[in-house]
């Protein structure tokens, strides 16, 4: 589902007035053209002394705003935590009763789960990005009618059902997929990359690639992805034999990509995502104030 505290996050909350210093610029005496000529030495210490009260309101005003902006950062840091969730019994679960090792660096994006599977390294890596840059029209199955389909029956009775689902789904939010990018290695013999997604509690395949060399599958250097778009990419997986797509997808859920892990990564990247979001206030918070 997607993220409340995201939806929240966006929503206007009550906010401090800002409130400004008028900073004003006092101008200096000026002086008769006479004495501007006879006593043009004296200009110097009297620009000097406007020059330092000018820089020094300036840093007055630029400290008002950091004191703000420090203050509106721990008031996010503080919403933050009182809207803290417990941690999914699907995260739980699957960390409790799956063989795959979580590889997670705070203040990166990417997340990995690796094991080992007889003589397999099997990696499967997901990005939290996938949930700030989620837009649910992108994935909108539901397909409006063509207009030469609303003239016949059967047109005219999906568009009257698509309609009373609409009603009925307006107040869903919509569940946020992730892509899932798979690699399979065998020592000495290459490796299959298998381009995945993970929705509603299912795991849908893309893609399934081979490559000789498991560096093109992994590395994303400008080298290894040159090389990747020379290898022959396989047909689409949707337009394979039909037994043949439910045997690869019966590989796949062998090696543990199942349902739990479908229902797993939404979950850790929610709570990822609200990690990642508290660490960036505050080292912004830190930084300013420092």
């Amino acid at each position: 589902m997607m993220s409340f505290r995201a939806v929240a996050r966006s929503a206007p909350r009550t906010l401090t007035r800002l409130s400004s210093t008028a900073v004003r610029n006092a101008k200096a005496a000026q002086p008769s053209s006479l004495l501007r000529t006879t006593w043009a030495p004296l200009r110097t210490p009297q620009l000097a002394a406007t020059f330092s009260s000018t820089s020094w309101r300036q840093a007055a005003a630029k400290n008002e705003a950091d004191e703000e902006l420090v203050e509106k950062l721990q008031s996010e840091l503080l919403y933050e935590g009182e809207v803290k969730p417990n941690q999914p019994a699907s995260i739980t679960d699957f960390l409790k009763n799956s063989p795959w090792e979580v590889k997670d660096e705070p203040g990166k994006e990417e997340v990995y789960l690796v094991r080992k599977f007889g003589d397999e390294t099997i990696t499967v890596s997901f990005s939290v990005s996938d949930l700030s840059n989620f837009e649910p029209e992108m994935y909108d199955e539901d397909q409006i009618v063509d207009d030469e389909d609303m003239e016949t029956p059967e047109g005219k009775r999906l568009a009257e059902t698509e309609a009373e689902e609409g009603l009925e789904d307006e107040n869903v939010d919509a569940a946020v997929p992730f892509r899932l990018n798979i690699v399979v290695e065998k020592p000495g013999k290459g490796a299959l990359n298998i381009e995945a997604m993970a929705q509603d509690g299912a795991i849908l395949i893309d893609n399934f690639y081979y490559y000789k060399d498991p560096k093109m599958a992994h590395s994303s250097s400008p080298e290894a992805v040159h090389g990747a778009e020379d290898v022959y990419p396989g047909p689409t997986f949707g337009s394979l034999d039909e037994d043949l797509q439910l045997l690869m997808e019966r590989y796949v859920e062998e090696r543990g990509i199942t349902q739990a892990m479908a229902l797993f990564v939404p979950d850790y990247m929610d709570l990822k995502e609200q990690r990642e979001y508290q660490d960036w206030l505050k080292n912004v918070k830190d930084f300013i104030e420092a």
